[in-house]
């Protein structure tokens, strides 16, 4: 049977909660040592004013010591299924809009973590203090050995 979540690995980066990106927060570090690619998903629900800076850090550890924020691509999804353009954001990383619905993808590739960090995790460091519901859902793909079972990317 050829079932897509046989091809896709899937890790809750930061599990759904009322006030999810408030003062600073990461998601759960990921390694892309078994896979070529990553797919962040950043959900924002109810919140009307809150916003965050969303930056993306490799490190060399499961414990995300040592962070080197990189730079990546990701798109914002304002409502319903339709992605917005493609940004190149820096290391700087970007703001979120205010309100409440929308999403952002980041497109995180292995080939793009500096040598020696295949670990990698969303930052999110709140600029705006109002509540907002949300979470990170993260998609691996291509993994580089084929099997049975995907291997597993935390620890």
């Amino acid at each position: 049977m050829n079932l897509l979540s046989e091809k896709l690995k899937f890790v809750t980066g930061l599990a759904p909660v009322a006030d999810a990106f408030s003062g600073t927060v990461t998601s759960d570090v990921v390694s892309l040592a078994k896979y070529k690619k990553a797919l962040a998903k950043i959900i924002k629900g109810v919140g009307t004013l809150g916003t965050s800076t969303v930056t993306v850090q490799a490190s060399a550890a499961d414990d995300g010591a040592s962070p080197t924020a990189i730079a990546f691509k990701y798109r914002r999804i304002a409502s319903g299924d339709t992605a917005g353009s493609v940004v190149d954001a820096t290391t700087a990383g970007f703001t979120t809009t205010a309100g409440s619905g929308d999403s952002y993808l980041i497109e995180i590739d292995a080939d793009d973590l500096p040598d020696g960090k295949p670990w990698f995790h969303i930052k999110m460091v709140e600029v705006v203090n109002d509540p907002v519901l949300g979470g990170i859902e993260i998609i691996l793909g291509e993994p580089r050995y084929a099997g049975l079972t995907l291997p597993t990317a935390i620890v």
